[in-house]
């Protein structure tokens, strides 16, 4: 089977099912160029990579790259089209005047997160026209299938759960073998820094996790939103360490590994790269129990789960996971186990190849 893989963003994702898939098929991924080199140290010789020149967002010149783009497609000849949701009305529009090959489109968010400055103005509406012209949609959690269905009348039997698969070993790589040691009483937030992501519950849990633990310490890892909003003064440098900006790929890797718990006390969530790479580095995760993080982390068995907005429970589950050594090595345990199996990129493109054969016998 010959396959098209498309992506604008989702990059460590889309790499880790890019090496999963060639197991399976004859694989050609494809994106802007500007993204080309963030993959090529992770990616699988097997796959064959072509990309296009992609201006910004609001560049009227992206009519010539969304050209290239069908260009590129159409010399693949691919047996399906592969993408990954985009916030990009001009891939929306290119959708929709088209004939594409059976399309198959995994859909990370089906609304976009309250807060999030980084959308696309018109792309909420027009990234619908994807729900409608692919044969198959995937979708990591139950919940985002449900609202398919629900809200935006999808057919059911067009739409598969898949879980998200791990990419902690993505960061592995750009870490170029480096590892730091583990830091017994660090905590991080990592990624966006955006009003969904319940930071300020994690702030106002620390006083009463440093009650029982004086030395912890919170690392907050992400760009995002001003984060004087969330400290009376200036945070103590002794409890909080502040990396308000994009992190390099080469030192995400370190900051999993020095943390003893990655914390995700999410108000609004569909599903989590967050827990993905966690579990790929042995670090325990504690999640708000909400949305499709519910389904990602299983409760006990490879970390906690607490009520969204509730800094109490999420102190008492941090007191708990930091003073319980043997908890701490079970969850890890767990967690690796499971990139092994639910979470492995071959389990998944094997459960993706088999979608793609019904995404060819309904386009026909």
């Amino acid at each position: 089977m010959k396959v098209v893989l498309l992506h604008f963003c989702f990059t460590e994702y889309t790499v880790g099912l890019a090496n999963g898939l060639a197991n399976y098929v004859d694989l050609t991924l494809i994106h802007p160029e500007k993204i080309s080199a963030d993959c090529r140290k992770a990616l699988d010789p097997r796959v064959k990579v072509r990309t296009f020149a992609k201006p910004r967002i609001r560049n009227p010149r992206n009519v010539f790259a969304m050209a290239e783009m069908m260009r590129l497609i159409r010399e693949a000849q691919p047996d399906v089209l592969h993408v990954q949701e985009t916030n990009d009305f001009w891939y929306d529009l290119t959708l929709f005047f088209n004939s594409m090959p059976p399309l198959v489109t995994t859909i990370h968010d089906v609304f976009r997160h309250p807060g999030d400055r980084d959308n696309v103005w018109g792309s909420e509406h027009t990234r619908r026209i994807a729900f409608y012209k692919s044969q198959a949609l995937i979708v990591h959690a139950n919940p985002l299938k449900e609202a398919l269905v629900n809200q935006f009348r999808v057919p059911g039997d067009r739409i598969s759960v898949l879980p998200h698969g791990e990419i902690g070993s993505f960061f592995q790589k750009w870490a170029d073998g480096v590892h730091l040691p583990r830091e017994p009483y660090t905590l991080l937030f990592f990624g966006r820094i955006w009003p969904y992501k319940g930071l300020k519950y994690l702030v106002e849990a620390m006083p009463l996790v440093a009650e029982r633990f004086p030395d912890v310490r919170l690392i907050v890892a992400g760009r995002g939103e001003n984060l004087s909003q969330y400290f009376s003064g200036e945070p103590d440098p002794r409890q909080f360490e502040i990396l308000n900006e994009f992190i390099p790929l080469k030192a995400v890797a370190g900051l999993f590994q020095r943390s003893t718990v990655a914390v995700l006390p999410y108000v609004e969530s569909s599903q989590s790269g967050v827990a993905a790479v966690a579990f790929a580095m042995g670090t325990p995760v504690i999640a708000s129990n909400i949305g499709g993080l519910a389904e990602m982390v299983n409760q006990g068995q490879d970390g906690l789960l607490v009520p969204p907005g509730d800094s109490r429970a999420l102190a008492d589950a941090i007191i708990r996971l930091l003073g319980d050594r043997a908890l701490q090595e079970r969850f890890a345990t767990a967690g690796l186990a499971r990139c092994q199996a639910d979470l492995n990129w071959s389990n998944i493109a094997a459960s993706t190849v088999e979608i793609y054969q019904r995404a060819i016998a309904a386009k026909r």
